[in-house]
């Protein structure tokens, strides 16, 4: 048995695929406890997201963890869940129909997927359906803009095990942030003074950012920094004063010290200040999901106001924005540069394809003639 993989049916003369592979981190298949634990024992059995030796990890997680939460997960699944499905899902899917668009609109011959880091499609499978096409050249694109090691990090370890199996991986590209590009941070401003022109200004804006345990930030991870580079960044494009904006981190897990402030205690400090409006939005979110509908529309906004704060307004996500999709193409278009994806016309195509007829049927000869 052979040690590595391919296509089931390679053919030499088959025509090169270029690809960019969008990953984002995975969604339950239903908001019901058993799809929920499957998600979550997929999640959270990640070394990279869970730093905590297997030993001691895994009889908590499977003996307490996984028979407890998926019906609470569930629950809060359901509160945000859609007729279409889940809102990550939903939202994603639409963001890489459109890159394809916008790719194709720039001349641009390039084929888009999706993938989930936990669940379904996953890595694995979206990259072998590439490869039955002939995957030549794959951009990664991880929907994350901040890098963090808990999501930019195991999702190019994903990449990396899939492809490291196959007799022929292709030419290889990764994006590893976009946490300063100028595309994002102009569709993040875009979208808060659009809200802004619609609703008026708030008295704060809060920026919540998901959390991760301090001890990363000690180890040489930058997703803290990148954090408050973006915040820095869409602060200064809003041309808000100091004393207008926060940052925040949301979704702790256990009982370690994670990155402060906790979203949580800032809303509620906020609120019980008296402020009488705020305006929160999710920079490190790309699409809406669990934490951003559930954590924080909802819940943060019950903890704002049981505090006594005044006029909590939720801001979405970029979603399917035309500003960040026109973000994303030229983000993938850059790191695409010196490939040949510009798209032919008609008679040259013609050209390149009667030329590559003719040199393999001249190789062709060679070899019969040897």
């Amino acid at each position: 048995m052979t040690q590595f993989s391919a296509a089931s049916a390679f053919r030499h003369d088959q025509p090169e695929l270029t690809a960019v592979l969008m990953v984002q981190l995975g969604t339950p298949q239903a908001p019901e406890a058993a799809p929920v634990r499957r998600y979550l024992a997929e999640f959270l059995a990640d070394p990279r997201v869970i730093e905590i030796p297997r030993a001691i990890w895994l009889p908590i997680l499977h003996g307490i963890i996984l028979r407890t939460r998926p019906a609470k997960s569930a629950a809060k699944y359901a509160s945000i869940w859609t007729d279409e499905g889940s809102p990550l899902a939903v939202h994603s899917q639409r963001q890489a129909k459109l890159l394809a668009g916008y790719l194709g609109e720039a001349g641009q011959r390039v084929e888009v997927a999706l993938a989930m880091r936990y669940g379904d499609p996953s890595i694995a499978s979206v990259l072998q359906g590439l490869r039955e096409r002939n995957l030549t050249r794959l951009l990664v694109l991880p929907m994350y803009p901040q890098y963090a090691g808990s999501s930019v990090g195991t999702a190019l370890d994903a990449v990396m095990r899939e492809l490291a199996q196959w007799r022929n991986p292709p030419e290889l590209r990764t994006i590893k942030h976009f946490h300063d590009d100028p595309g994002y941070i102009g569709a993040l401003a875009a979208s808060v003074r659009a809200h802004w022109e619609r609703e008026g200004e708030p008295e704060r804006l809060l920026m919540s950012f998901h959390g991760v345990p301090e001890r990363t930030l000690l180890q040489g991870d930058p997703y803290h920094c990148e954090c408050l580079v973006s915040a820095r960044l869409l602060a200064q494009a809003l041309g808000l004063a100091p004393e207008r904006w926060r940052v925040s981190f949301q979704s702790r897990l256990g009982r370690a010290r994670w990155l402060q402030p906790y979203t949580e205690s800032t809303l509620r400090e906020l609120g019980a200040a008296g402020t009488s409006r705020l305006d929160v939005i999710c920079p490190g979110f790309v699409a809406d999901c669990l934490e951003t509908l559930e954590e924080i529309a909802i819940e943060g906004r019950h903890t704002y106001e049981q505090a006594g704060g005044k006029g909590f307004r939720y801001l979405p996500c970029l979603n399917e924005s035309p500003e960040f999709i026109h973000a994303l193409s030229g983000l993938a278009s850059r790191h695409m540069q010196g490939w040949p994806t510009a798209r032919l016309d008609t008679a040259a195509a013609k050209a390149a394809e009667l030329a590559l007829a003719g040199r393999l049927s001249r190789a062709r000869q060679a070899g019969a003639a040897q």
